[in-house]
């Protein structure tokens, strides 16, 4: 299995602890943790991480459109799941993902990584 960069998974780490978004821990990061679900950056906070994310990584995002992935917006639902029963066990994690499709994930800024594109 592929194993996210470490610059990258410290681009994460240092951002979500920066903004306060959440505290993330790093061995639970994968290519498959999604941005928007799992992390919680969505709306206009996702703007600004990809933002900071082409400028640290010097990615070009000129062909990148959020048509492909569909724009994350958050849910309501998600929310109130995590609020309740938190969002460390399996069972909320596979309720949360029934009730919102996650739409951008750390495999998409791994291959902008390597590629030096976004797309």
């Amino acid at each position: 299995m592929e194993e996210i960069l470490p610059p990258l998974k410290e681009f994460i780490v240092d951002y979500c602890n920066r903004y306060k978004i959440q505290n993330i821990d790093p061995h639970s990061l994968n290519l498959d943790t999604s941005i928007d679900l799992d992390l919680d950056i969505f709306d206009i906070e996702i703007d600004l991480f990809l933002a900071d994310f082409t400028e640290q990584f010097n990615i070009d995002a000129s062909k990148f459109t959020w048509y492909k992935y569909g724009y994350p917006r958050g849910s309501t639902r998600v929310k109130m799941i995590k609020l309740i029963f938190g969002y460390k066990t399996t069972w909320a994690k596979q309720l949360a993902r029934y009730c919102y499709t996650p739409k951008f994930k750390v495999r998409n800024l791994q291959d902008a990584v390597k590629t030096g594109k976004l797309v």
